[in-house]
């Protein structure tokens, strides 16, 4: 899997950008606010058809322009046949994305180009609420499980269903036995893929983080939403009166979580910030290679500002790793030397200097 050609029109300070990337590694540099990590957001629309910046498409167009356009010639099995993969988005909120010149939705241009995002949201996995980490598992997922999008949609809507009962206050029990009958039958399976992907990513993580952080030991597990030691249909009888109350669901797939532990503790609390940057990406790097080692397709890699929060050896480990690994990468810096001399003489890699909205 890679990119061959990049164009990005109006994205932030970036006009009109066409760049030939390396198939593996590329490193954009230049001053703050120059418009680095503008091309990794342009991918990041382009594979799943939003900003990891902002939600307001306003801030991401340029300014005085009413739409912007991302497009790309993708390799998607590395046959050597690329393929042109395009989206663009107006100001009034309408999009268009295409593939090979056919309408395609949002699933399949996230299919169609696998992508993992490195960069300050990350340490989210280990800092932030259970959503960050849920989606982190659901992409993962997603990608390997074909019928997870039928059933994760059917969950969504049996879960707003539900609740929309719960809030109406008085609840007729054939339809809330109705409801509760969907949303148990989807949730027990979308929990049942779930902690059999985290099972498969477990010795995948546990390999990358060995390589990456010495002198940790550092576990990841599965929390389903709810006691599985009790049936999903006793837990939603148990607290049904305390969901009427509130006027949501409290437990199942909903309230489903990662476990991050260092020695034992709560990693958010037992580790650096340089150690939280190497374990998040072991993370992300793991999720790419198991999916390549499920599907033998690989991801792209969008890493920001990669040297922040890592010294010198840790920094040349990481770049090891991506050297030895078969992704593409599209790597922010501001200094040119510091990603310059971590390379193997036979890596193939690109620099592009980033200067106020331009890429040479």
């Amino acid at each position: 899997m890679s990119i061959a050609r990049l164009d990005i029109q109006h994205i932030r300070n970036l006009h009109a950008v066409s760049l030939t990337p390396s198939p593996h590694i590329n490193i954009l540099h230049g001053a703050n606010g120059s418009g680095k990590t503008s091309v990794l957001e342009a991918l990041h629309l382009l594979g799943l058809g939003r900003s990891f910046r902002t939600r307001n498409i306003r801030h991401l167009i340029e300014h005085q322009t009413g739409h912007c356009m991302v497009a790309a010639d993708i390799d998607t099995l590395s046959s050597g046949n690329h393929q042109r993969l395009g989206i663009q988005k107006a100001l009034g909120g309408d999009s268009l994305m295409r593939y090979a010149g056919n309408n395609i939705d949002l699933s399949t241009l996230a299919e169609l180009l696998p992508l993992q995002v490195i960069n300050a949201d990350t340490f989210d996995l280990l800092e932030g609420s259970p959503q960050p980490r849920r989606q982190y598992i659901d992409w993962g997922v997603f990608h390997a499980e074909s019928s997870f999008i039928q059933l994760w949609r059917g969950f969504k809507r049996a879960l707003k269903q539900r609740n929309s009962l719960l809030k109406c206050g008085k609840i007729d029990p054939r339809m809330r036995e109705v409801w509760d009958r969907e949303f148990i039958r989807h949730a027990e399976q979308l929990t049942n893929q779930r902690a059999h992907y985290i099972e498969l990513l477990k010795p995948e993580f546990e390999t990358i983080l060995a390589s990456l952080l010495e002198g940790v030991r550092v576990e990841i597990g599965f929390r389903p939403g709810w006691d599985q030691k009790k049936s999903l249909d006793a837990v939603l009888a148990e607290s049904f009166e305390r969901d009427l109350r509130q006027g949501f669901t409290g437990y199942g797939p909903q309230r489903a979580d990662l476990k991050v532990k260092a020695d034992g503790h709560n990693a958010a609390e037992r580790l650096s910030r340089g150690q939280k940057k190497l374990v998040v990406s072991a993370l992300k790097l793991a999720q790419g290679s198991l999916f390549h080692r499920l599907s033998q397709r690989a991801c792209i890699y969008l890493i920001d500002d990669l040297p922040s929060e890592l010294d010198s050896h840790h920094c040349q480990t990481f770049c090891d790793f991506l050297a030895a690994s078969n992704n593409q990468c599209f790597i922010t810096c501001v200094d040119r030397e510091a990603l310059t001399g971590q390379w193997q003489p036979d890596t193939e890699i690109s620099f592009f200097t980033v200067d106020n909205g331009t890429v040479e």
